[in-house]
């Protein structure tokens, strides 16, 4: 049996996504901070993506009629109540003991995609029996590193198979985590009782030794690091589609779509990986030029208004996802607080249109100024 996470109250006061975050920071020990809250280096990109999305200016248009409007869209061939999924986000368990169960509930009652994480705290078979029973749901996407063993990669793949998911999300961007000197200083290491339990039974890479000219990192850790050969393995292994994330440059993305991609992810890691990065809102319309419309793209990195969310699909983005604020809404009250999240997000979206004059998320080409 799965546990049905508890109704928790929402802190008083939270009325935005930045309040959850303080409230957050409040909650969480600095070990469990250090991972969930930090970036690369000196986080210059962690910084740089909120502050692209907010730098952008919305231009309005006024008396339209609204009447009838929505914020429904089509990814995949799917239609979504909104923009907004999940992103995958490891160990959610150091936030709340609910962890992805909690945030799978939130999501699908709130119609917004999810996409689980292979480094997930549960069991990927028990988030889609609690995700998919739910009739207001979004699409449900597993997110997959490839690892050193192929084999057990393939499994992997079944499982999510056999469990519903709907699509595989390959991160590309991620082939050796970045120097993220938040989590060197604090540390970090998994509390007791928290792993990645769908990778237990990865067994260990070959031992290997090497020359004392080579390197650790390049003849060693990234002797299994995956390329396009294995997104062409990939793409011939399963049913689902497959959604690069992690895509950054538009030459990439043209490579992507030629190897069977069905869509992209432009992501920088949320400044996860390499510092210095640019923004994720500078990265997108590029990429879109260069693919086209009929391309499915989607974007990550600083979202944190609804206005970022209406200026992402104004840039070109099909849908956003969101990290690190649902994880502190998770910190802050479980199941409730990932829903309050997501609800807050879309509400300010609607207002956002509303006062922009978009009646859908159609007619937002020219709300952005540059």
């Amino acid at each position: 049996m799965i546990a049905v996470p508890a109704v928790e109250p929402i802190p008083a006061g939270i009325v935005s996504l930045d309040d959850h975050e303080r409230h957050a920071h409040m909650r969480l020990d600095d070990n469990a901070w250090a991972y969930l809250a930090g970036g690369a280096g000196d986080e210059i990109t962690l910084r740089a993506n909120r502050s692209a999305w907010a730098s952008i200016q919305l231009q309005t248009r006024v008396l339209r009629d609204l009447r009838g409007g929505h914020t429904r869209v089509t990814v995949l061939g799917r239609r979504l109540a909104h923009p907004i999924l999940l992103a995958p986000v490891a160990f959610q368990r150091m936030a709340h003991t609910d962890g992805e169960i909690a945030s799978a509930m939130a999501a699908a009652m709130q119609g917004a995609g999810m996409v689980l994480s292979s480094q997930a705290s549960v069991p990927l078979e028990h988030v889609a029996r609690v995700y998919l029973g739910e009739a207001t749901r979004g699409p449900l996407w597993f997110q997959l590193y490839f690892q050193h063993d192929r084999a057990f990669t393939l499994d992997l793949v079944r499982r999510a198979e056999q469990a519903g998911y709907e699509a595989l999300v390959v991160t590309v961007d991620a082939p050796c985590s970045g120097v993220r000197d938040r989590e060197r200083r604090a540390a970090f290491a998994l509390p007791p009782g928290i792993s990645a339990v769908n990778l237990s039974d990865l067994p260990p890479p070959a031992t290997m030794t090497l020359e004392p000219d080579q390197s650790r990192m390049f003849d060693g850790l990234l002797r299994h690091a995956p390329t396009w050969d294995d997104i062409a393995w990939l793409r011939n292994q399963t049913r689902l589609p497959l959604l690069l994330k992690g895509v950054t440059h538009a030459d990439d993305a043209l490579n992507a779509r030629d190897a069977g991609a069905a869509g992209l992810v432009v992501s920088n890691h949320g400044g996860r990986t390499l510092d210095t990065m640019p923004a994720t809102a500078a990265l997108l319309p590029p990429i879109r030029q260069k693919l086209g419309d009929d391309f499915t793209l989607l974007v990550d990195g600083g979202i944190r208004r609804g206005t970022d969310v209406l200026k992402a699909v104004a840039l070109g983005a099909d849908a956003v996802l969101i990290g690190r604020p649902y994880v502190f809404g998770l910190a802050n009250a479980g199941a409730m607080g990932v829903s309050h999240v997501l609800r807050l997000l879309r509400d300010e979206l609607e207002v956002a249109m509303a006062l922009a004059g978009c009646k859908t998320l159609e007619d937002v080409g020219a709300v952005v100024t540059r």
